[in-house]
């Protein structure tokens, strides 16, 4: 992914309001994100734990979702669960249900879409070996690290179409 700024974050917002866009805390650090390990920028408010944002290449621009996280005491999970983009397994907590309002007048009528994602929505790093989970090695996979992130690509891909239909 190309190194990104807050003007570019800012702009790319699909789902929600200027003015809401304009409100949400981007990281700080964007100085240092590994941008060529990542597939999307990805990150929790420090501030409201229950918001996330995702923005990703889309197209020929940038595509930013804004999501809301189910808080883990009322997930229900007590052992394994998996991210639906990257299926990297995570115990406890390390998976949450996120939800993005849909665009158009579906968004205005307050219809969602979920999908369970990496509560740190670190799916480029995990799939890459960058970083690791508290479930240590997980599933073991013949896919290259090529294949992997491919498959994580689509599967965003597939969340964006139908947050976008």
């Amino acid at each position: 992914m190309r190194h990104l700024t807050e003007t570019d974050i800012r702009a790319s917002f699909i789902n929600c309001s200027k003015g809401e866009a304009q409100r949400l805390r981007i990281p700080h650090d964007l100085e240092e994100r590994p941008w060529d390990d990542l597939d999307f920028l990805g990150w929790r408010d420090p501030g409201a734990p229950e918001r996330a944002y995702l923005v990703a290449e889309h197209g020929d621009g940038l595509l930013g979702l804004a999501l809301r996280a189910v808080t883990a005491a009322s997930r229900g999970f007590t052992s394994r669960s998996m991210c639906s983009l990257c299926l990297t397994t995570h115990t406890g907590g390390g998976v949450v249900l996120m939800t993005a309002r849909r665009t158009g007048e579906a968004g205005r009528q307050g219809n969602t879409i979920g999908q369970y994602l990496c509560t740190d929505l670190a799916c480029s790093l995990y799939v890459r070996g960058k970083r690791r989970t508290a479930a240590g090695r997980g599933f073991e996979e013949t896919l290259s690290t090529d294949e992997k992130t491919a498959r994580t690509r689509s599967n965003l891909t597939a969340f964006i179409s139908t947050v976008t239909a």
